[in-house]
């Protein structure tokens, strides 16, 4: 490898490491925050808080590891037009293709890196992360309850106990509160126990207690003193975004689903994405001299965002079957291609003018 490209590549792969690097640490930061908070409300249990946020920091590599490399690109080329070395580099005859070598010998590996997450490394994570959230936030996984305090979880459920035995899945001194259809529902026992703590099929014995059912509808309250009642509480069911986005490549496509179609063609196109966003950002980062190698960071901004948003525009279309599947998402890294070969044929024109 010569010179020149071994220097470009050195000033791009140095800023790559520091921006994902900054990135992934304030994604981390952030999703620490949210499953702390909800580990603090009782909705997650604490000890699954930092396996959940490392599936989710694999989950955003496919994203966060492009925009590293488009940032990087346009910031190091930048740097070099402001500082005139790029013109210094075209004047004693080299041409753009150097960039371009320099650029893919980071882009290439990077898109097969963010091709096989986006195919296998995301749904693995999606998948690891239902899993747990599924076994803690488990109306009846009472491992992460606090007592003498209102225990929530996602459908609305609220469980309220003076002890809680962890051990024994007992309750002592409970009140439980369940929303259902046009029913409220409140039940107030002296003790709780966990029948079946399975996801599935949960069940609960209340003993020594009353039930209040608050019909928000018309006027057919209940009240029923008991000694001993079981409940069967409903099962926790998957999401089917949940499920798309977990399932196998060879799931979706295996189906005739509009929204696995959309699911498998986003999945497919990332690494070509972040390629493309690669060259676009070289010709994004030319600056007039002395201009300062962060002006550049608009035009990427509008850039990136059209390229965000029409992805998730074409998404969203073939999912509501809106958008037929041929061409389907690969309308915007067609169209990004195409801005690519102008470019570069623009490039290359001007190239030849120079040296007439």
């Amino acid at each position: 490898m010569y010179l020149i490209e071994r220097y470009i590549i050195a000033e791009i792969g140095r800023l790559v490491m520091i921006i994902v690097g900054f990135l992934i640490f304030m994604f981390a930061c952030y999703s620490s925050q949210r499953y702390l908070t909800e580990a603090a409300n009782g909705t997650l249990a604490l000890g699954v808080v930092f396996d959940v946020v490392f599936y989710k920091v694999i989950i955003a590599l496919e994203m966060l590891l492009p925009i590293g490399l488009y940032v990087s690109i346009a910031v190091a080329l930048g740097q070099l037009y402001s500082d005139s070395e790029i013109t210094a580099l075209f004047a004693a005859g080299a041409a753009p293709t150097k960039i371009y070598n320099s650029v893919l010998v980071l882009a290439i590996p990077l898109g097969i890196l963010v091709t096989v997450l986006s195919l296998y490394g995301r749904p693995w994570a999606y998948a690891k992360i239902y899993q747990l959230e599924q076994q803690s936030q488990s109306e009846l996984d009472v491992s992460h309850f606090q007592a003498n305090k209102f225990n929530t979880s996602d459908d609305g459920r609220m469980v309220l106990a003076s002890r809680i035995n962890k051990d024994e899945n007992h309750l002592t001194d409970a009140l439980i509160y369940t929303n259902s259809g046009g029913n409220t529902s409140v039940y107030r026992a002296h003790s709780v126990d966990v029948i079946d703590p399975s996801p599935s099929s949960p069940s609960v014995l209340l003993r020594s207690g009353t039930s209040y059912v608050l019909d928000r509808t018309g006027t057919f309250d209940k009240r029923q003193t008991f000694n001993n009642l079981k409940m069967d509480l409903k099962p926790i069911i998957q999401d089917i975004e949940v499920r798309r986005k977990s399932a196998s490549v060879a799931e979706l496509a295996r189906s005739s689903d509009p929204g696995d179609t959309a699911e498998l063609q986003w999945r497919q196109s990332r690494g070509i994405t972040a390629v493309l966003m690669a060259f676009l950002a070289i010709f994004l980062s030319k600056i007039k001299p002395r201009q300062g190698r962060f002006s550049t960071l608009l035009p990427l901004t509008m850039m990136f965002t059209a390229i965000y948003y029409g992805g998730n525009l074409t998404r969203t279309l073939v999912s509501n079957n809106s958008l037929p599947a041929m061409p389907g998402l690969w309308v915007v890294p067609f169209i990004m291609l195409i801005v690519v070969l102008l470019f570069i044929a623009h490039e290359l024109s001007l190239l030849k003018r120079f040296f007439r």
